[in-house]
């Protein structure tokens, strides 16, 4: 039998709404995910569900699997390294590997951190070669753009582990959000998969495709205020052929308090201080959401008032405010995104423009990766046609400057597919892309000094 904790979008270094105590939090939540693997019978742990199939009292754990997003970005503080360094020894020094793979967020041009984890003898980076704990044996896909994706064969190398599983980051079908056919990797793949260990999806959730058990571990942080179930991680047992998939949750995560407000005709403010002052605050972090018929209410009036009773961090959403926006705005397509279309079809762009705008507003590219992605196609483009890029003919919808119509930006919300909130804080991770292993080498141009090198870092 192996058994290992299944973990991932650790997400460490995220400094959620700017607060430097939620920057430790997401490092704790990984600590107490290393002390859990440290101790013997983790599963007669409190709140922890025993499986029904063996009726077994507990036993050690075999690994950490980490499924990506270890960092919430390529450029780790220093103090968030020397922390991930110092709970990944004490994981070696207890003998239990850590095993991984990257995730799109803390992708590099160049190598991963995951590669100097390995150099130093802490973390294993997993690939298409097995790497065997107990009677299983572990493979690694990294995150790759869904531009890429063709590419791929699914090629591994063979084992003769009683066991096998997959650990990847993407967005896999049978789950929300979904831009990878899992089916197609199961039934591709050199090698039969008992499970295939996921990460990127913040939501915890199990499937089965093609007679094998595929499984999200959910985020260890919430780092959106979509993520409302507990944090945690999953604790995997094969055995008998079989895989064996339960749950446990951490307590060492923040306290959220959510606070959704449904005002009457008349009511404002201090309806809104009420429905707070029910919530437990001290130390927590609280998402007011207000919809209703009642009164406008100033956001600051209430965020005040809740740091004052002890809130960590207060945001309030008037959902109103959102609804009103949109009943003001002269559109007549029921669903925004054709509106959008429609507006970039007005704009003349050449065929070779659209493909580059798609590029940037389609969710199918990872936020992190869309200015590799558009560079990559533009040079594409250019050396094929160095004209491919030129206006299409005017079709007298220019503006009288002469100018084309522009688009409006558009923001995204949180409770995206992983979960991130879209902010100016995520400008710095732009540009971002994975060399993958699986997926080949990064096509990107070198970004010059705006790479740090490790020598800046350690």
């Amino acid at each position: 039998m192996t058994r290992v904790i299944h973990t991932g979008d650790t997400h460490i270094g995220y400094q959620q709404y700017h607060s430097p105590e939620r920057r430790r939090d997401f490092l704790r939540a990984f600590e107490q995910v290393v002390a859990d693997a440290r101790e013997d019978d983790v599963d007669v742990r409190k709140n922890e569900a025993l499986s029904s199939r063996t009726g077994e009292h507990g036993s050690s754990v075999d690994a950490v699997v980490h499924a990506g997003d270890l960092f919430h970005d390529r450029r780790p503080d220093l103090r968030d390294l020397q922390g991930t360094v110092a709970a990944l020894r004490s994981l070696r020094d207890a003998g239990v590997p850590f095993l991984a793979v990257v995730g799109n967020h803390e992708g590099k041009r160049d190598g991963q951190w995951l590669d100097l984890f390995e150099d130093l003898g802490l973390a294993i980076r997993l690939d298409d070669a097995p790497h065997v704990v107990g009677d299983t044996a572990f493979y690694g896909l990294d995150y790759v753009p869904e531009s890429r994706r063709d590419d791929l064969d699914y090629d591994f190398e063979p084992h003769d582990a009683d066991h096998a599983a997959l650990v990847a980051h993407g967005l896999f079908e049978p789950f929300a959000y979904a831009d990878w056919d899992t089916e197609r990797v199961l039934t591709e793949a050199s090698v039969d998969f008992d499970a295939m260990l996921l990460g990127d999806n913040h939501h915890p959730d199990t499937a089965q495709v093609a007679d094998t058990w595929v499984t999200y571990c959910g985020s260890t942080e919430r780092a959106s205020g979509s993520e409302r179930e507990d944090r945690g991680y999953n604790i995997v047992r094969f055995e008998d052929g079989e895989a064996a998939i339960t749950r446990r949750g951490l307590d060492a995560t923040r306290e959220f308090a959510f606070v959704d407000v449904e005002l009457a005709d008349g009511e404002g403010v201090e309806r809104v201080r009420e429905r707070v002052r029910q919530h437990d605050l001290e130390d927590a972090v609280v998402l007011v959401g207000i919809d209703g018929e009642g009164e406008p209410v100033t956001p600051a009036a209430v965020e005040e008032f809740a740091t004052e009773h002890g809130a960590l961090v207060a945001r309030v959403n008037d959902r109103r405010e959102r609804e009103s926006e949109a009943a003001e705005t002269s559109v007549s397509f029921a669903d925004p995104d054709d509106a959008v279309r429609e507006r970039v079809r007005e704009m003349g762009l050449s065929e070779a423009g659209r493909d580059v705008d798609e590029t940037v507003r389609a969710s199918k590219v990872a936020d992190s990766n869309v200015r590799d992605e558009v560079s990559r196609r533009v040079r594409d483009l250019l050396g094929d046609d160095p004209t491919a890029l030129d206006a299409a003919p005017d079709d007298g919808d220019s503006e009288p400057d002469g100018t084309t119509p522009g688009v409006a930006e558009a923001t995204e919300t949180d409770g995206g597919p992983d979960g991130r909130e879209r902010s100016a804080d995520d400008a710095e991770t732009a540009g971002e892309t994975t060399a993958n292993r699986n997926g080949g080498e990064s096509d990107a141009a070198p970004d010059g000094d705006d790479q740090a090198s490790m020598e800046e870092y350690l």
